[in-house]
């Protein structure tokens, strides 16, 4: 499982290294693209302390907002699983799409036709330029996985989710899924 090479739709789990790291420490990253130009990807596991009503009033339903990376934090950005009704969105694997027509999927939502099993969205998003995440994946900033959950992934909201994949990943991440979040705090 340790060793995946970068590609989107893979899962970027952040090394205990990256603690202190503001943005990425204990992140879960969805990567939505991958290629020589750099990379795009999604925070997972960092809600934030608002909802989507609170960004755009027009929206009536409360799903989550997730905080998705250090770039564009003014920016709304969103994946779901529903191609067939928001138009103009790009796969990124599995069943699982990033963006679409905007003004479309806020309709559906206060239609109650798109659910939040369906959407997850995030203010920003994270970034590499080309050959940053392969030095940090060098320098043993971040593990790459499978996506096992496909279009479940947007289902795996828990904070917990980073401990889950430490215990996952086994042998001395084993060690790390139960540290304090701050280890001087200990």
């Amino acid at each position: 499982m340790i060793g995946l090479k970068p590609k989107k739709g893979k899962l970027l789990i952040a090394e205990p290294s990256l603690t202190g790291d503001v943005s990425f420490n204990r992140s879960v990253v969805l990567l939505a693209e991958h290629n020589d130009e750099g990379s795009v990807g999604f925070i997972l596991n960092k809600p934030l302390d608002y909802d989507i009503s609170d960004l755009v009033t027009e929206i009536n339903v409360p799903f989550q907002v997730y905080n998705g990376g250090p770039v564009e934090q003014d920016n709304l950005y969103f994946i779901h699983k529903v191609p067939d009704l928001i138009a103009n969105s790009v796969e990124i694997s599995h069943g699982i799409y990033w963006g679409g027509d905007f003004e479309n999927t806020v309709a559906l939502i206060n239609q109650k036709i798109i659910t939040s099993n369906d959407i997850r969205f995030f203010l920003g998003y994270s970034g590499w330029a080309s050959l940053q995440l392969d030095q940090e994946l060098s320098s043993k900033s971040w593990v790459v996985v499978q996506n096992k959950y496909q279009s479940n992934i947007i289902q795996k909201s828990s904070a917990a989710f980073w401990k889950e994949k430490m215990v996952e990943l086994g042998g001395n991440y084993l060690l790390w899924s139960n540290a304090p979040e701050n280890p001087t705090l200990n």
